[in-house]
């Protein structure tokens, strides 16, 4: 069996732990990978525009200084200037400087003299003389293959392209950058990812393999093991969950184990009743013309009997209502003390007959009306009576009274009886309980009393009295 639940546990932590990491751990790497990508394509866009915007202000500003002093000096005084330019250019570690023809031909160049003469080939050149607008190339060089990145200007005079500055770059270190940058953002994009995949297997190991212990305990709960305590290692929501589910299963334990005695009492209950009715049954039946006090005396037994029958088959009716939800009151305007009072006559005789004294005391004038089930609120009146005798009758004496107490009418019936032990007082109202007292009884006539009075927004208290015995207090609203 525990191998069984070893197992279902692990089928049930690995099913947690594949749907979590489906459901954070992918929507963390696609959020990642579309990070690495928007950002090495700003990172490749930066660089990039940073280079041309730096090859077209160089452009710009050489070919703004030759369309204003050199270019109206002729043809010889235009390539003489180009060639100076050429020679003393800075930055031709880096970036060759080209002044080209129209025709597409290098004419002067400031990396070396073997390019001279030779075409570039790429398209920038012939856009910038058409279009008389600087343009830029991106892309393999036709000649050497190496990826480059040029910038062309053309050259004007008197509103016609004469020649065109070009500025040539090499992508190769930018690219290198480039791919340096994204692989380092790829690193941390692992990392972060690394990050979330450990944090993750932590958590599962930290909260879902102990709610997977948690649900095995309640399995085994519900399949019948009531009372199995999980071990609480947690001082958090799941300690509480663990809490919550000890208490449960403790709570059905304890609730099972009253049912339980609860079928056995009423099984009890319904045979001692039965046995007398049978036994006296036959025994008139035999004899019918015998002693007529003992024949009176038969038949007030059975009479008992089948009334305390009745009651219990009433009590348990009740409490199937009561279960179930179709526990309904028929409210019209009552008179309580009228109620009180037929429950009292009802019960002073038979109490007399068992040497218990019933006494009444009325409240001072008449209570008024108030909204209620009559029915209902006498079967609380005769339960509450019947328990007085059933478990304070060895005092012999019974006291009752009805009151108005402010907006309250209030029924009391105390007994003098050994009363009630004062750990079993909080349990007195619940559904089969029925405590250390041996009196007769099913265990849910108060459960029912506490419902009824509770649906007419009373309260039903039951407490030790001060001299000894119990005291059952009913209150219930007065409603003008």
């Amino acid at each position: 069996m525990e191998e069984k639940l070893q197992k279902g546990k692990s089928l049930r932590v690995r099913g947690l732990r594949q749907r979590w990491m489906v459901n954070t751990v992918m929507p963390v790497l696609l959020i990642l990978l579309l990070t690495v990508v928007l950002f090495s394509v700003g990172v490749s866009s930066y660089y990039y525009m940073s280079m041309r915007d730096g090859l077209e202000k160089q452009a710009q500003a050489l070919a703004g200084a030759f369309e204003e002093y050199f270019m109206d000096g002729g043809y010889a005084g235009y390539i003489t200037k180009a060639q100076q330019s050429t020679d003393t250019f800075e930055d031709k570690g880096r970036i060759e400087m080209q002044f080209i023809s129209t025709s597409g031909r290098i004419q002067a160049s400031s990396t070396s003299s073997l390019t001279v003469g030779t075409f570039p080939g790429t398209d920038d050149i012939n856009r910038a003389i058409s279009q008389n607008r600087m343009e830029f190339f991106q892309g393999r060089d036709p000649e050497t293959g190496e990826q480059i990145l040029a910038v062309s200007h053309p050259l004007t005079f008197n509103g016609q392209v004469k020649a065109v500055i070009r500025f040539v770059t090499s992508l190769r270190f930018v690219n290198r950058q480039v791919m340096v940058t994204v692989l380092f953002i790829c690193l941390v994009a692992a990392l972060c990812l690394a990050m979330v995949f450990i944090s993750n297997l932590l958590f599962i190991n930290n909260v879902v393999e102990p709610v997977a212990v948690v649900s095995e305990a309640a399995k085994r709960i519900s399949a019948g093991g009531y009372g199995f305590q999980v071990e609480n290692k947690y001082d958090d929501e799941l300690g509480e969950l663990v809490d919550n589910i000890n208490n449960m299963s403790l709570k059905i334990g304890q609730n099972e184990k009253m049912k339980s005695e609860f079928i056995s009492s009423v099984s009890h209950e319904l045979r001692t009743p039965l046995t007398a009715i049978n036994g006296w049954g036959e025994t008139i039946l035999e004899d019918p013309t015998g002693d007529p006090a003992q024949l009176r005396r038969g038949i007030r037994i059975i009479l008992n009997e089948s009334r305390r029958l009745s009651t219990m088959v009433e009590e348990l009716l009740e409490f199937s209502k009561m279960e179930d939800g179709r526990f309904t009151l028929r409210l019209e305007q009552v008179d309580l003390q009228a109620e009180f009072e037929d429950a009292i006559f009802t019960y002073q005789e038979l109490f007399r007959q068992e040497g218990i004294e019933l006494e009444y005391e009325m409240g001072e004038g008449d209570l008024p009306l108030i909204s209620g089930d009559p029915e209902r609120l006498k079967q609380v009146f005769c339960n509450v009576l019947d328990n007085a005798a059933k478990h304070g009758g060895a005092g012999g004496r019974i006291h009752a009274s009805v009151a108005q107490e402010g907006a309250w009418q209030v029924v009391r019936v105390r007994d003098f009886g050994p009363g009630i032990p004062e750990e079993e007082l909080p349990f007195v109202k619940q559904k089969f309980y029925k405590g250390t007292s041996k009196a007769r009884g099913s265990g849910i006539g108060l459960a029912v009393c506490d419902e009824i009075v509770n649906l007419h927004g009373g309260s039903l208290t039951i407490g030790n009295a001060h001299g000894g015995g119990t005291v059952v207090t009913v209150q219930l609203p007065t409603r003008e």
